[in-house]
C-alpha cells in the first residue's frame, strides 16, 4: 500500500508542534514519509538519543497512516511507557477526530474486550500497547503501520510475532540503543536507517561528575535539586542493601519522600511505584538499573549512580539519559568508593 502525499491536516498537525525541529529530525521524517509513499513496505529504524524527538516522528507517521484510513499499532515494552505514549499521542492529536486507545493492565477486562472489538470493527484508529497487542486474539480491520519502541526490550518469542506482523505492512522501529543484530540488518541494507544526532535547541548538555563517594557531595547534589522542586534518581544496583541506602538518605533528608524500586518486586508493584514517582509523590527514587527503560519524567534532573565503576559504558550512558530532558540544567554524578583509585 502506498500512502498519499501530505494534505492540509498533516500540515496543521506538524505546525502545532511547540518546538523547533532539528535538521536531523526533519531529515528522518522526510525519509519515513518517502518510504510510506511507495508500494514496497517500509522497514526503517530511527536511531537517536533519549529525548531527541523520535516520538514526534512516530506521531506524524501514525497520523499520515490514519488519514489514509489505515489502523496503526504502537508497541512498547512496559505499561508505563504505553501510558506515556498514550498521553502524548492524545495530546498532540486532540483537535482531530482520531480514536486513540491503549491495551495494558491499566484497562479492566471489560475495557480490554471493548478495545479488541473496536480494533476488529475498525473503530480504533491508533492502538498503543505492550506485548498484549501481539496475542492471538487481536485482529485488526485494516492495519497499515506498526511502530515498535525499543525493540531490544522484547523477548525472542515476541520478536518472532512482531516479525510476522511486519511482513506485509509498513514498520518503523525507534531506539536509543539498537541491538547489534538490528544494527547489522541496517548496515547490510535489510533495514533502512535514519539517525538523529542533534539535540533539541534548548537542551543543555548534562553536567557530569565522576567523584569519590562522599556524603557532602551527595547532600549538596540532592539539596540543589530539592530546592528547585525537582526529583532525583539514586541508582544503587544491589537489592540486598537498597533499603539501607534509602534509610541513610532519609537520615540526611528527613523531609524528603523516598521511594524504592527494583526488579525483584512484582511487576505491578514496581509500575505503581514508578507511576507515583511520575506523579511527584516521591522526591527521591532509590532504584536499580530498572529505570533505564525509556521513561520520560521531565521533572527528574539529577541522577546519582552509586558504585559507577561496576557499570558498563553503554549502561552509564543510558542511565544518564534519564535526566536532562527539558530546558533545565541536569546533573549526573558517577560515584566510586573512597578506597578505590580510578583507572
Amino acid at each position: 500500500f502506498a500512502f498519499s502525499k501530505d494534505n492540509n491536516w498533516q500540515q496543521e498537525l506538524e505546525m502545532s508542534f511547540p518546538y523547533e525541529e532539528t535538521y536531523d529530525q526533519l531529515q528522518a521524517l522526510s525519509e519515513v514519509k518517502a518510504d510510506m509513499e511507495i508500494v514496497k513496505p517500509m522497514e526503517r529504524l530511527v536511531c537517536g538519543d533519549v529525548g531527541y524527538g523520535k516520538t514526534e516522528i512516530a506521531i506524524r507517521a501514525a497520523f499520515k497512516a490514519v488519514l489514509d484510513g489505515k489502523q496503526v499499532a504502537i508497541l512498547a515494552p512496559t505499561t508505563i511507557l504505553v501510558q506515556q505514549h498514550y498521553d502524548t499521542f492524545r495530546e498532540r492529536m486532540n483537535p482531530f477526530p482520531i480514536n486513540i486507545d491503549m491495551l495494558s493492565r491499566f484497562r479492566t477486562k471489560q475495557e480490554q474486550k471493548k478495545v479488541i472489538e473496536g480494533l476488529e470493527e475498525g473503530k480504533v484508529d491508533i492502538i498503543i500497547g505492550t506485548h498484549r497487542l501481539i496475542q492471538n486474539d487481536i485482529r485488526f480491520k485494516d492495519l497499515g503501520l506498526l511502530i515498535v519502541d525499543e525493540e531490544q526490550r522484547f523477548g525472542v518469542l515476541h520478536k518472532e510475532r512482531i516479525k510476522k506482523l511486519k511482513e506485509s505492512i509498513d514498520s518503523l522501529t525507534l531506539t536509543a540503543t539498537p541491538i547489534p543484530r538490528t544494527l547489522h540488518m541496517s548496515l547490510i541494507g535489510v533495514r533502512d536507517l535514519s539517525v538523529i544526532n542533534t539535540p533539541p535547541e534548548d537542551r543543555f548538555p548534562i553536567a557530569t561528575y565522576i567523584c569519590r563517594r562522599d556524603d557532602k557531595v551527595m547532600a549538596e547534589a540532592i539539596r540543589r535539586e530539592l530546592d528547585r522542586e525537582g526529583q532525583i534518581f539514586f541508582v544503587h544496583n544491589r537489592v540486598r542493601s537498597i533499603q539501607k541506602i534509602a534509610r541513610d538518605l532519609n537520615r540526611l533528608f528527613p523531609q524528603a519522600r523516598i521511594g524504592i524500586a527494583h526488579g525483584q518486586m512484582a511487576e505491578e508493584q514496581l509500575e505503581d511505584i514508578m507511576i507515583d514517582f511520575l506523579e511527584k509523590k516521591y522526591d527521591i527514587l532509590v532504584c536499580t538499573t530498572i529505570i533505564e527503560i525509556g521513561l520520560d519524567i521531565p521533572n527528574v534532573n539529577t541522577i546519582i549512580i552509586d558504585d559507577a565503576h561496576k557499570f558498563g559504558l553503554s549502561q552509564l550512558y543510558q542511565l544518564r539519559g534519564r535526566v536532562g530532558r527539558t530546558d533545565r540544567r541536569a546533573y549526573a554524578y558517577f560515584l566510586y568508593p573512597s578506597y578505590r583509585s580510578i583507572s
